[in-house]
């Protein structure tokens, strides 16, 4: 069930109107029952998947948390971690590494016919798994008490909300809150609902529509030259945002409207300075996953520097596989990687070339500068993200080079609407748009304290909102960008 669909306009009023009326010992009920529905509505069969997830993980951390001897705790963690990922690996990433050592071995002229693994990836088992699995190790640590209501632990893991594009919680945020009598709160009510439509507006009116022209060029590369795909990838950095972003933005809403807070997951990623800073900034929820769960136990930046270095490839690489089974997102984390140790190397020869320019002295023109560089380069590395292969990726990379002023940059929307020129404007101001909504914070939008009083005036501006969304919206119920991961 897509949040940009009509059974979820259905599905959400009715959930939050039942859980308000039912007693609270009974709401983790009806909150489960909800969250199964929600997810089996894309497949009934992910349900046994994501159960048996839950069982495991239900029963190992209790024996974790009662095992006395280090030996055995750390063969339950062991156990976790490998029917978890061996899961994780067997359906989204088995067929990726069998076909490239397939391609590798025929380049030598060994025989190799291992078969396919013929299964349905479900949606979300990325999220939910590194969900369950940092649960796991929370409680081997000893920072988070193993839980013992099996429904409610299941509820940790299925929460509709936040179930199959995060963001990605940790147990010590989300159980005690499950444990909480949530009220009627109208304030909350109305945050989240604010949160919801400006997620959908984000959505449905920017990131479908910019997608249309993304999808014409990075589909068929050898088509355009020079400014249609300079353009498209520009496109493509806000549509991925608004996208990602516009999710978020819904499931944090309606947990909102039912009294749950999800964590922040993304903290206006293009006004960061340099790459790591964007990495502080976007889907927050992962790369704090990978910090403290990779990052952190390979050593960090407290080893010898050639350790730290590889450490922080590592950690690139595999953030670059857990979005997909296709080298180009390999690529892409090891271009990020690349970005960060780039700024790391050369970090005194910039402050020395800031000091020599005076730089330091107006903090406003390097904070420019920064920004833009770090946008630009994050939009290169877009390319490979976006592209459906390493040719095409670069082949878009090699047509964008070739640039000429009577490049028809209209040329995308051929055939798809009616006015291309308009519809050209119309994207460039929608891409003003988020950029002033970036601007000012876009998920802490707060109306002055004499206007939010205004009943009236809340209501009008959410109508406006829904009306922006019903016609200038794109009608077809496009599957968000991080379902596919």
């Amino acid at each position: 069930m897509l949040f940009n669909s009509l059974e979820f306009l259905v599905f959400l009023p009715l959930v939050v109107a039942v859980y308000f009326i039912c007693p609270y010992r009974y709401r983790w009920a009806l909150l489960l029952i909800a969250s199964y529905y929600f997810y089996a509505a894309w497949a009934p069969e992910y349900l046994i998947l994501i159960v048996a997830s839950t069982l495991i993980d239900y029963v190992l951390a209790i024996q974790v948390a009662k095992a006395s001897v280090k030996a055995r705790r750390k063969g339950l963690l062991a156990l976790g971690l490998l029917l978890n990922l061996g899961l994780l690996f067997a359906l989204k990433y088995f067929n990726f590494f069998n076909d490239s050592l397939r391609a590798l071995l025929d380049q030598f002229n060994v025989f190799y016919n291992v078969p396919a693994f013929q299964a349905l990836l479900p949606v979300g088992i990325s999220f939910y798994t590194l969900q369950t699995l940092s649960y796991t190790i929370d409680v081997y640590r000893g920072k988070t008490e193993p839980e013992r209501h099996l429904g409610i632990f299941a509820l940790f893991v299925s929460f509709f909300p936040q179930l199959v594009a995060g963001p990605i919680e940790r147990a010590g945020r989300m159980l005690p809150q499950f444990h909480t009598n949530h009220g009627f709160s109208a304030s909350r009510v109305s945050g989240g609902l604010r949160l919801i439509l400006w997620g959908m507006l984000k959505k449905v009116v920017i990131a479908d529509r910019l997608g249309i022209y993304v999808d014409a060029v990075y589909n068929n590369p050898s088509d355009y030259r020079g400014l249609p795909i300079i353009l498209a990838t520009y496109f493509c950095a806000i549509q991925i945002y608004c996208d990602f972003s516009g999710y978020s933005d819904i499931a944090i809403g309606a947990a909102r409207v039912m009294g749950y807070d999800l964590m922040e997951n993304f903290r206006q990623p293009y006004c960061s300075r340099s790459v790591a800073e964007f990495w502080r900034r976007w889907h927050v929820s992962l790369s704090t996953w990978f910090k403290d769960y990779l990052y952190i136990p390979l050593g960090g930046n407290r080893v010898p520097k050639w350790r730290w270095y590889a450490n922080l490839m590592v950690v690139f690489l595999v953030s670059g596989l857990w979005h997909g089974a296709n080298w180009t997102f390999v690529l892409w984390g090891a271009l990020h990687g690349f970005y960060c140790l780039l700024e790391a190397w050369t970090k005194e020869i910039r402050d020395k070339v800031a000091q020599a320019l005076h730089l330091e002295e107006k903090a406003a023109v390097r904070t420019m500068i920064g920004t833009l560089v770090t946008f630009n380069l994050v939009c290169f590395a877009w390319i490979f993200f976006r592209a459906s292969s390493i040719s095409d990726a670069f082949l878009l990379v090699s047509n964008l080079t070739q640039i000429s002023i009577s490049t028809n940059i209209n040329a995308p929307w051929t055939g798809v609407v009616d006015n291309p020129g308009l519809e050209t404007a119309f994207a460039l101001g929608l891409v003003a748009l988020s950029a002033v909504a970036h601007l000012v914070r876009d998920q802490k939008l707060q109306m002055p304290p004499s206007i939010e009083r205004r009943i009236w005036v809340r209501w009008a501006a959410y109508l406006l909102l829904a009306l922006a969304i019903m016609n200038l919206g794109i009608a077809k119920e496009t599957p968000f960008i991080y379902l596919q991961f």
